[in-house]
């Protein structure tokens, strides 16, 4: 959890209900050489997908189960050399404490927003899945934002809960109380 020290929760800062609306189900169009591309229903899509259980948690119990390496899943590399490589097994871990954070210490529930404002680090996709995960609704926004842009995006969104670094968050602070 030493990674996620480096960031700040704020939390509380707004109320808010939104309802997702998925995409069309016929997705797809007609190739000029009559071709066509594939469709959403074209396969079997199961009643409730989520990437972090379907796709990571399957992956880590393959490599918890011995049926395939602990091989790299997230490899990252700054512009120093510095290099930070994840199994499948350490995502589904360190994706988990996150989640962990969001609904327990911030009291995030499924639906409620959330303000993800991170450099290019490793930890933005462990926040990306954790959210995913619980079914937060992310919104990444650049570390370019000024306060106004900031206090802007938080409106709009009605976010709960922003995640950013030591750097932005006297930024955060200044627009947190509106």
């Amino acid at each position: 959890m030493q990674w996620l020290m480096r960031f700040r929760v704020l939390c509380g800062i707004h109320k808010s209900f939104h309802i997702f609306h998925p995409a069309p189900r016929q997705v797809g169009r007609q190739s000029s050489s009559g071709l066509r591309a594939p469709r959403w229903s074209d396969h079997d899509t199961p009643e409730e997908f989520n990437f972090a259980s379907s796709v990571v948690d399957y992956w880590a119990q393959m490599e918890k189960e011995g049926k395939r390496g602990s091989e790299t899943a997230l490899w990252w590399v700054n512009g120093q050399g510095d290099e930070v490589k994840w199994s499948f097994r350490e995502i589904s871990e360190l994706t988990r404490r996150t989640a962990n954070v969001f609904t327990q210490a911030c009291g995030l529930q499924q639906g409620d927003h959330l303000a993800l404002i991170l450099p290019r680090v490793p930890e933005w996709w462990l926040v990306t899945v954790g959210c995913i995960r619980t079914g937060i609704v992310f919104m990444p926004g650049t570390t370019q934002l000024t306060a106004k842009d900031i206090m802007y995006r938080l409106q709009a969104s009605k976010a709960k809960a922003i995640v950013t670094t030591d750097t932005l968050a006297p930024a955060v602070d200044s627009v947190a109380s509106e």
